[in-house]
């Protein structure tokens, strides 16, 4: 099992992206629009680069 990061258009013309397990969940989300594909790309690259290392901090 693994998950896709799909890159998409929004209804306002800006580029997102969201990452989608292989059961359909989505498990992220850019949280914003880009005002250019590449830019977007950039943001996945950067959760790709960024994420394993990642720490779990607890909310309280």
């Amino acid at each position: 099992m693994g998950a896709t990061f799909e890159l998409y258009e929004d209804k306002q013309g800006k580029y997102r992206w969201r990452l989608r397990h292989d059961n359909g969940n989505i498990i992220a989300d850019s949280g914003e629009g880009y005002a250019s594909k590449q830019k977007a790309k950039q943001g996945i690259e950067s959760v790709q680069a960024n994420a394993p290392s990642a720490e779990i901090a607890e909310q309280d």
